[in-house]
């Protein structure tokens, strides 16, 4: 492998994806630590994130699409070496800089990032299974790490705490694993073929095409019913707007589909992880400032 296919293994722009629960976390903070801060965002979405794309990556051997990479380069033993040294590096970054909690639930994060495709393990041909830990690692724990130790606070507090709102920030986490558990099964709708040939039972396989768009509306809206409670009554009008515009575009792809189950494609799925993310972010951004 050259460089440039192991920068393209990492996939750095996929980050962007998973950084609305960095900002909605941020937003609920009222004492931020702008250095912690800092330092948990380079960790996560710089080094992580991509150590985890790259580790998939190695094992899955992808030779279609996958997500944030339409044409992916063949893979070799470099990319699990740059996988480990990112890895590596997070961990260490994570202790010197924020913690020893947060470096603690850095390596379960890693750890449990592995299990999910390590051949030995292989936790992503369970679809249940699998479904929730994406929901609850890059969801759930994600938003209360970056809420406490972006703050110097203790794992007890965050489950003490409450936001402007009155809501209990615990409420946040599952506000991010709904948005998580709307958002993986659509990333999965294209690659049926793909996943089969590796073994591997996806949440989208199981639900077959049409039903993964029905349940990821259905756990769309719950992510909606959840942000009423959590949000204050502003943010939440301003969510809902941010909200609309995806909403319209799943549902005018949903008759597409309906019609051509052919049209459920890396086309579309990457447009609708694009808009989403991208208006999610400016929602959550707008929200701190």
């Amino acid at each position: 492998m050259t460089k440039k296919d192991i920068f393209l293994h990492l996939r750095f722009p996929f980050s962007l994806f998973l950084m609305p629960i960095y900002w909605l976390a941020i937003s609920q903070q009222v004492g931020s630590d702008f250095v912690k801060n800092f330092w948990i965002f380079v960790i996560l979405h710089l080094l992580i994130y991509p150590a985890s794309n790259a580790f998939n990556s190695y094992f899955d051997k992808d030779e279609g699409s996958i997500g944030g990479l339409k044409n992916p380069p063949k893979v070799d033993i470099k990319l699990w070496y740059a996988a480990n040294v990112f890895d590596g590096l997070g961990i260490l970054l994570a202790f010197l800089f924020v913690g020893s909690w947060f470096g603690i639930l850095v390596i379960l994060y890693i750890a449990v990032s592995r299990m999910y495709s390590h051949p030995k393990s292989r936790l992503k041909k369970y679809p249940i299974l699998s479904w929730a830990i994406v929901g609850l690692f890059q969801g759930a724990l994600v938003f209360m790490m970056v809420y406490t130790f972006g703050q110097n606070l203790t794992i007890k507090d965050f489950f003490e705490a409450t936001n402007d709102s009155n809501a209990p920030l615990w409420l946040g986490s599952l506000f991010s694993a709904l948005i998580l558990w709307a958002v993986y099964p659509i990333t999965q709708v294209y690659q049926h073929g793909e996943d089969k040939r590796n073994g591997d039972r996806t949440m989208s396989i199981l639900l077959g095409i049409r039903g993964t768009f029905i349940f990821c509306m259905l756990f769309f809206s719950l992510s909606i019913i959840s942000s009423y409670f959590f949000l204050e009554h502003k943010h939440f009008q301003k969510f809902l707007i941010f909200c609309f515009p995806i909403a319209i575009f799943m549902n005018w792809w949903f008759l597409k589909v309906w019609k051509d189950e052919r049209m459920a494609n890396f086309k579309y799925t990457m447009i609708l992880n694009l808009t989403a993310s991208v208006l999610l972010n400016i929602c959550f951004l707008t929200m701190i400032f």
